[in-house]
């Protein structure tokens, strides 16, 4: 998909792995739309260049709210890219407390329902589009998590969230083929953002002593590169896609 004057919207957008594919999207001549929590944060964030609207990716009316807005501005919704998430760390058990259930329901109704909403909502929108000489009419990206496969301590509601985009990209892919809508998950693994500065520096350390070249946390501008590609490359389809510097 050529990316000029596409209609793409990005959740997480205030910070981290969101900002940047926003930031690489609109510098790929995308319109693009950020969904977070907080406005404030959003308008900060974003700039004039740029408009954000407030979503909990959590709560399907907000989902659905914010869509319908962008359709109002923008007439169109041609990409969407999953980037909201949180880590919710905590031991299954711990000095003789249990794993809350609430938290455990969060981390999930934000990674993976939150997620699931976004593409619902997203992909019918899509279905307005006129396709393009290929028979395309949108992208979705979603962001899975190294954590899907090798998650740490105290990661059990995180990695189960994350295997849990893993695992429905292929079926939602297949679902939405017929209305010429690519679905691709990306797997990142250790990168420069909020969430990370909140590891222990010996979880972290532990993981960038397994990297292969280069030896450092990823980038987010580089977890946009590959976002930007997914959204061009038209015959990426139905896959997860490692970015994590050959972590083992």
């Amino acid at each position: 998909m050529n990316l000029t004057n596409k209609v793409a919207i990005v959740t997480g957008a205030a910070s981290g792995l969101g900002l940047a594919t926003c930031k690489g999207l609109a510098k790929a001549g995308a319109v693009v739309v950020g969904f977070d929590l907080d406005q404030a944060k959003l308008d900060d964030a974003l700039g004039p260049e740029m408009t954000g609207i407030a979503v909990d990716v959590a709560d399907e009316h907000s989902v659905q709210r914010g869509i319908a807005r962008v359709v109002e501005l923008r007439g169109r919704v041609h990409v969407a890219v999953n980037c909201a998430g949180i880590l919710g760390p905590c031991k299954t058990l711990s000095k003789g407390e249990m794993f809350p259930s609430d938290l455990w329901n969060r981390v999930l109704a934000v990674n993976l329902r939150g997620t699931f909403n976004v593409i619902r909502h997203a992909a019918l929108a899509m279905t307005k589009n006129d396709p393009d000489d290929t028979g395309e009419r949108g992208v979705i990206v979603n962001t899975s998590s190294g954590a899907a496969r090798q998650g740490q301590m105290g990661q059990a509601a995180y990695s189960a969230s994350k295997a849990g985009v893993i695992g429905m990209t292929l079926p939602i892919a297949r679902d939405l083929a017929e209305h010429g809508i690519r679905v691709v998950s990306i797997a990142p693994g250790l990168f420069e953002t909020g969430m990370s500065a909140g590891m222990p520096p010996k979880v972290s350390d532990a993981i960038l002593g397994k990297l292969l070249f280069p030896q450092r946390m990823g980038k987010a501008e580089e977890f946009a590169g590959l976002v930007r590609h997914i959204v061009e490359n038209a015959y990426l389809n139905a896959l997860t896609i490692d970015i994590d510097c050959g972590v083992r």
